[in-house]
């Protein structure tokens, strides 16, 4: 089937480094009377970290904002034209050619596209005065292909991470509800209306396990989307990642039959370690993101109380690394290599015999360079 005879068009590709090429397509269909739905034709007025800004972008929105919004005009065109001068794809060109597929979108390209794990189907590789005939009805071609279009329920699961009497733990819920009924999980659920995907993480941490979301910061790990990931259907989570210092006690509500915090090398290779759904894979990333953290980031001391010894953020690392450090050689990197790591405070904690030990506090540092490397490395 064609499409009417004046559709619209969406063109994507990198703004940064061929919005000159951009321009000329897109002049090229507005002279032939298309419409091009995004971008809009006008001046780049700066280079945001992930996204160019144009002159007619609200100054005030988020990279998240413009990517919402230029995904929405993109959905509403009849196809797309990817400006790829060299075959490029950048980053955000790939992930908005994923969504596109995803909703089964007519797609042409430039020039043969570079390392795109998609089919690029015969007679989709045109120039933009091609294209102008080819979608009007002026020449040969193929017609835009409509791909059937995936209906898939959004979800978000949440790893918390805690330690306790030296253990790394993190929340699980047993599950009350079929599927997997009985089986431990990550909490999380699906995402309501009107709710965004933090809404629904922070709802259903309240819902499943009485812990407010309030004073939790959350991190977007990773999206899982395997088709075969949930028996009830296509289900895409969304994951998100915390850490806690003495977080309380929890209990099971909802469709979760109880809740806990339960030790990390347990929860994945311990003898009762079967999660539910693919959250062991979660799990672990979500652990390997917590190691590389330690890492490179000073998020060690979101283990702590506001005012802590070396002794417990050198406890923070073993716990999440799984080995023992030396703890002369740790401490030294950390008061004196680490400038802006932690703070030295005037303060002591009094307990016991011997010399009491100083009390710091979190720096102003967020990053380490040199990063604090973990060396040997667990399972």
């Amino acid at each position: 089937m064609r499409i009417s005879s004046r559709p619209s068009l969406s063109l994507i590709g990198s703004f940064r480094q061929h919005y000159r090429e951009v321009r000329a397509a897109a002049r090229t269909f507005t002279d032939s009377g298309l419409t091009v739905t995004s971008p809009p034709i006008c001046r780049i007025v700066s280079q945001g970290p992930e996204f160019v800004r144009f002159e007619s972008d609200p100054p005030e929105s988020s990279d998240h904002d413009l990517q919402a919004a230029t995904l929405a005009k993109i959905f509403t065109s009849d196809l797309v034209y990817v400006v790829n001068p060299g075959g490029y794809i950048g980053r955000t060109t790939a992930y908005e050619l994923g969504r596109v597929h995803e909703r089964g979108m007519a797609v042409y390209y430039a020039e043969p596209p570079k390392d795109l794990p998609i089919a690029v189907p015969e007679g989709t590789v045109v120039d933009a005065r091609r294209l102008v005939e080819i979608i009007t009805g002026g020449g040969r071609g193929p017609a835009p292909v409509r791909r059937p279009r995936v209906s898939a329920q959004p979800t978000a699961d949440i790893v918390i991470f805690t330690i306790r009497s030296e253990q790394l733990r993190t929340l699980l819920v047993r599950r009350g509800n079929e599927p997997y009924r009985g089986r431990l999980a990550l909490p999380g659920g699906f995402v309501r209306a009107g709710e965004s995907l933090e809404d629904t993480a922070k709802r259903e941490l309240q819902e499943e396990t009485g812990l407010t979301g309030s004073g939790i910061r959350l991190e977007q790990l990773h999206t899982y989307s395997r088709p075969d990931r949930d028996p009830r259907g296509r289900v895409i989570s969304t994951a998100f990642l915390a850490v806690m210092p003495d977080p309380p006690e929890v209990t099971g509500a909802s469709d979760a039959h109880e809740a806990d915090w339960v030790e990390v090398e347990e929860s994945l290779w311990g003898p009762n370690s079967s999660l539910a759904f693919d959250h062991g894979e979660i799990l672990r990333y979500g652990l390997e993101r917590a190691r590389t953290r330690l890492e490179h980031t000073t998020v060690a001391t979101a283990f702590c109380d506001d005012l802590f010894t070396i002794t417990d953020l050198r406890k923070v690392y073993e716990a999440v690394w799984g080995h023992e450090l030396n703890p002369g050689n740790f401490h030294r990197k950390v008061v004196e290599e680490r400038s802006g790591f932690v703070l030295k405070t005037n303060k002591v904690r009094r307990s016991g015999q011997g010399k009491p030990p100083v009390l710091f506090r979190r720096g102003t540092a967020d990053l380490l360079y040199p990063p604090m490397l973990r060396g040997r490395r667990t399972p």
